[in-house]
């Protein structure tokens, strides 16, 4: 019997409306802000390398332009529809809200497996999509920079800048109408790992309020804790990578072909060699193996890090989670019938809302990189240097002592641009996450996070909308 399917953009929209009722805004307003104002359907065809003709289906949707540009990734896959993208511009519009992007929210998508194609093909797809976007405004520095999602990474992004700068010859900004490029097409470093160091950053705020972690029996700080992670794409290795380094035991993964658990711990690098050289993760040693990867969400761990897609804890198999902390690295992986039945139960939940916003904010790095011309840190980094080692040498004569070679380079070392985006997303997450935990707390604790992060949007686009004059 097959499942009902479920609208991810009624699921957004229930959480939505559950904090936009605890608020005092004006219901037309909150009409306003809830509506996606734009969706683009479109399709094209594309000559494969056999010859044959293929017709591709993609869309656009820009939830709100209550900032411009609008901002949000495109994917490549077959789940790829309207209610898709509509539900993922949404979530960008409150994400970007949450941490203070000022963007408004926008997503796409073209409904292909780009395992399917060949990657001439794939350039072909790309470059004629976003001339279907051009040609009816839907791209633009100033009007709306798309990014990478699933399936898609910094080669797709290079095509779109590539196709948009060909076709706008005078946008002098032009490498700013796309994000996640690599570095030689204005890219920004450390944009590759953003979205997992940002759930990683996210998580280890969370784990620090001994409070909080006290309610749901567990230490403070995150290392030790039992982490399984759903997907090993470039958000769940990052945020598996790094959530390693911070201390924390990684006891299970799961991927498209399976799962694994070992209650001993895994070796993250030794599995991804693995599945690198055999294309799966059910070749490595692991106390259990399963080729139902869906279980791997319902194994026991202190943090769950659902970083797939959407919809994977559902009314279906909330009832069997064990996990004391749900970290939504993916874009709505649970629906609301799902996130009460946990709420209830007393699970932390670090809503996608914020938990997933690192590479929303490394990409509003990267645009500011492209509009202003000129690399972080390449002003001020030699003068920085210079300046400490002169404190350097005032110290030594104050002291009579000497500074080694070593110690001369670890303070002297000016920020890199790695360095300056790092700190500018730690700064980010780690502010947003406490203001996120002051709502909640001014609400006698009453609400949970998802609903929080809900009403911080809600606050912070109505006050637009207000700057505005369009609302009174």
């Amino acid at each position: 019997m097959s499942l009902p399917s479920i609208s991810f953009f009624d699921q957004v929209n229930r959480s939505f409306d559950k904090a936009a009722a605890l608020t005092d805004h004006d219901p037309r307003l909150l009409v306003q802000i809830k509506a996606c104002n734009s969706v683009y359907r479109v399709a094209f065809p594309i000559k494969r390398d056999d010859g044959s003709i293929e017709v591709i289906h993609g869309w656009r949707a820009e939830h709100s332009q209550h900032k411009l540009p609008t901002k949000g990734g495109i994917r490549y896959s077959l789940a790829v529809n309207e209610d898709e993208v509509m539900a993922l511009a949404a979530l960008m519009t409150y994400k970007c809200a949450v941490v203070d992007v000022p963007f408004g929210g926008a997503k796409g998508g073209i409904a292909i497996d780009r395992r399917a194609y060949s990657q001439n093909e794939l350039e072909r797809i790309t470059r004629r999509f976003t001339f279907e976007l051009y040609r009816k405004s839907f791209i633009g520095p100033s009007i709306d920079v798309p990014a990478p999602d699933f399936g898609t990474g910094p080669q797709e992004m290079a095509w779109i800048a590539d196709t948009y700068q060909a076709l706008n010859k005078e946008d002098l900004n032009g490498l700013g109408c796309v994000t996640g490029k690599p570095l030689p097409q204005g890219g920004i470093r450390g944009r590759v790992e953003a979205t997992g160091r940002g759930v990683m950053v996210g998580i280890r705020e969370a784990c620090d309020l001994a409070e909080d972690m006290k309610a749901i029996g567990l230490t403070r700080g995150v290392e030790g804790k039992r982490v399984i992670v759903q997907g090993l794409g470039n958000v769940g290795f990052h945020a598996a990578r790094l959530l390693r380094d911070e201390g924390a035991e990684l006891v299970g993964f799961a991927e498209y072909e399976g799962a694994i658990y070992d209650s001993r711990g895994l070796d993250l690098d030794k599995v991804v060699a693995r599945r690198q050289e055999t294309g799966s993760i059910l070749d490595c040693e692991a106390e259990i193996k399963t080729p139902n990867s869906q279980l791997a969400l319902e194994w026991d761990c202190d943090i769950l890090i659902p970083a797939a897609l959407e919809n994977q804890i559902t009314k279906q198999n909330v009832d069997r989670i064990r996990a004391k902390i749900i970290a939504e690295a993916a874009n709505g992986p649970m629906t609301a019938d799902a996130n009460e039945v946990l709420l209830k139960r007393g699970v932390w939940i670090i809503p996608d809302t914020f938990l997933n916003a690192g590479g929303v904010t490394v990409s509003y790095f990267e645009w500011l990189k492209n509009l202003s011309h000129v690399r972080f840190g390449r002003m001020g980094k030699r003068f920085e240097e210079e300046a400490y080692a002169r404190l350097l040498d005032a110290v030594e004569v104050a002291t009579d002592r000497s500074f080694t070679d070593r110690e001369r380079f670890f303070f002297t070392r000016g920020p890199s641009e790695a360095d300056i985006v790092r700190s500018g997303l730690e700064e980010t997450m780690a502010g947003a996450y406490l203001e996120l935990r002051k709502i909640r707390d001014s609400y006698g604790n009453k609400i949970d996070l998802r609903t929080a992060a809900f009403i911080c949007a809600i606050d912070k686009i109505a006050l637009c909308y207000g700057d505005l004059g369009i609302f009174p």
